[in-house]
């Protein structure tokens, strides 16, 4: 006989449970987060299923053959992560990522942010779910207790983008961002897509409203390294006019964000640093959705 002391018992260990997932579909989830992203238009500047934006070397196949590609090494993250590995496992993962990345787009740069930032989120996915850490524990307070540190001490690509683009302008940039636990996920992406996804009902225009607000904020590596300092404030002061103006909540939405996606393209502005933290912020609102 099942007493009322052990029925009060049951509720927060089901609602334990429920928010461990099963750590083989981890990768499969982020994949799929990453398409997600792609099929998100409009999105100033950057690459969609209906046109490449600021981009000559890329377009949506090219995005979708990445994230198959590696759709592998992102589950592998997950499961190191529920062995405990440390970092200097996960970044030898990663490079065979963004090896398998480069093979399947002929040298494009697609998703070396996203392999980044959403494998360290899969793998903080494969330590809640193996047991590891406390299963009510944010993604993001999950990569800062496990690897903050080692993020910070570990080696610098000096020849990319984004590096010369901190260098010169003394930006933050992804290794901050993901040793603070990811706060533009928390507190921008996040609020954003749930606030949307609420009024509108849309998963599209929620996806677009969470990628306005993180380019109104977000101190982008990627804009800097096209446009400069100008780049980046006209990025920041467009975004934050559409949100203002009440976003995907106000009618016409569509066609001023489209008439925003065309200006960035005109300036040959890419937000990338933006794209990979919505595809983040889907992948966190998958695993930490609020239970009922």
């Amino acid at each position: 006989m099942i007493t009322m002391a052990a029925r009060g018992m049951e509720r927060p260990l089901l609602r334990r449970a429920r928010m461990m997932p099963d750590v083989s579909a981890i990768g499969a989830v982020a994949a799929d987060c990453l398409v997600k992203e792609l099929e998100t238009w409009p999105k100033p500047g950057l690459v969609s299923h209906v046109d490449n934006g600021s981009h000559d070397d890329m377009d949506a196949g090219t995005f979708r053959r990445s994230a198959a590609a590696i759709r592998p090494y992102l589950q592998r993250l997950a499961d190191a992560g529920a062995f405990g590995c440390g970092m200097g496992r996960l970044r030898i993962i990663g490079l065979e990522a963004e090896r398998a990345m480069f093979a399947a787009t002929s040298g494009v740069n697609t998703h070396r942010g996203a392999i980044f930032g959403l494998g360290l989120l899969c793998a903080a996915a494969g330590a809640r779910a193996g047991g590891l850490v406390d299963p009510e524990l944010p993604l993001g307070d999950v990569v800062a207790r496990l690897w903050g540190d080692s993020i910070l001490d570990g080696p610098v690509l000096l020849h990319s983008h984004g590096s010369v683009a901190r260098r010169r302008f003394r930006a933050g940039g992804a290794r901050i961002e993901a040793a603070r636990g990811f706060p533009s996920i928390y507190g921008i992406g996040l609020p954003a897509l749930r606030r949307a996804t609420v009024v509108v009902e849309d998963t599209e225009a929620a996806r677009v409203e969470a990628c306005f607000a993180l380019i109104a904020s977000v101190e982008d590596t990627n804009l800097l390294h096209r446009g400069g300092l100008d780049g980046l404030r006209f990025a920041h002061d467009a975004a934050r006019r559409f949100v203002d103006a009440g976003g995907v909540c106000a009618s016409g939405w569509r066609a001023r964000a489209q008439s925003i996606h065309e200006s960035f393209v005109a300036r040959r502005l890419s937000p990338g640093g933006s794209a990979d933290l919505l595809a983040m912020t889907l992948f966190v609102d998958v695993h930490e959705r609020p239970i009922p």
